[in-house]
């Protein structure tokens, strides 16, 4: 049931009776989290949202993370699945280790409910295998909406351990599922920091998308969480003028150069620096590249493909209405 599989996930986590959280004035860090978010984090039983992230309640304290044991096959197969989350990638390999050690494995039956909207967050979950669906009740509707579905790498719950917000959606499992849970106290003293000010960069990047830009910061986070790294040493071909092309690119380090072949001649017809975007109508529309794109110097791209994008958002329908007139 409902409830027997939140006992079961939520059991040993405990709340300190002592824990005090002081209000701060410095909420940059939140300002992109859905006001829903922050509305609740503020008349929710905890109190506020920047006490967590910035006051003295969320300072790293010496601690002493869980291990659950693991074989080293299951170890290896848990830091290839961090590794491949931007939230993890950039762990050092003592943290790395740290957190490999502290994840504790759950498995669960179909149709189980491991996070309810609203609840205070104590943990945080990787999926090892399985899908698991995400539900939102959005304000002044009664009925909750299916807004995304998890699959195998994928990362939940981070929102409420990162901003100390209540949950944003509830999580519930179409199959069986195996999960890796994290605790809130791992979470904070090894991840967060990196995990937090790398989820507002890609967000920054997200912003200056013109086909993105009418999308709300609930949506905004999701892409968010959906980007890949790829690295391109100087002088690599990252699109090949006449490829197929199913995702787009945003440049987080270095340049690029756009060439297209007219004639015998190749010739750069634009150039790209941080920050910039190439690659987006492949969102749109299934088309050949119209260009080469170059690496003119070493270079750290996020990417995120056609398939990343419809299931994080659904059907690209509603996405594309907002940008619709951009690209008549």
């Amino acid at each position: 049931s409902e409830d027997s599989a939140m006992d079961r996930f939520l059991a040993g986590a405990e709340e300190d009776p002592e824990e005090e959280e002081e209000e701060d004035d410095d909420d940059d860090d939140v300002d992109e989290l859905p006001e829903s978010f922050i509305m609740k984090a503020k008349t929710g039983p905890r109190q506020s949202v920047s006490a967590a992230a910035y006051g003295e309640w969320n300072q790293k304290k010496e601690f002493t993370p869980p291990v659950h044991a693991k074989d080293d096959a299951t170890k290896a197969k848990v830091r290839e699945l961090l590794a491949g989350s931007f939230m993890f990638s950039a762990l050092d390999e003592k943290d790395m280790s740290t957190v490999v050690d502290a994840t504790e494995p759950v498995k669960l039956g179909p149709k189980e409910r491991v996070i309810k909207q609203g609840d205070d967050g104590d943990f945080m979950f990787i999926i090892m295998d399985g899908q698991l669906d995400c539900y939102k009740k959005f304000a002044g509707e009664e009925e909750e909406k299916l807004v995304k579905t998890c699959e195998k790498g994928d990362c939940f719950g981070e929102l409420a351990l990162l901003y100390n917000c209540p949950r944003a959606a509830s999580v519930e499992s179409r199959e069986a599922c195996e999960l890796l849970k994290l605790d809130s106290e791992t979470f904070t003293n090894i991840v967060s920091d990196g995990a937090r000010k790398k989820r507002t960069l890609y967000e920054d990047f997200l912003k200056k998308v013109k086909l993105l830009a009418g999308m709300d910061s609930y949506e905004r986070a999701q892409v968010a969480d959906g980007l890949k790294v790829e690295a391109h040493a100087s002088g690599t071909t990252v699109v090949k003028e006449g490829d197929p092309g199913d995702k787009f690119y945003i440049l987080e380090e270095g340049t690029a150069k756009a060439t297209k072949v007219k004639g015998t001649e190749e010739k750069e017809v634009m150039q790209y620096q941080t920050g910039d975007y190439f690659g987006e109508l492949a969102l749109l529309r299934n088309e050949p590249r119209a260009a080469n794109v170059i690496a003119t110097s070493d270079c750290k791209l996020l990417t995120l493909d056609r398939k990343s994008f419809k299931r994080l958002l659904g059907p690209l329908d509603t996405i594309l209405q907002r940008a619709a007139s951009e690209y008549k």
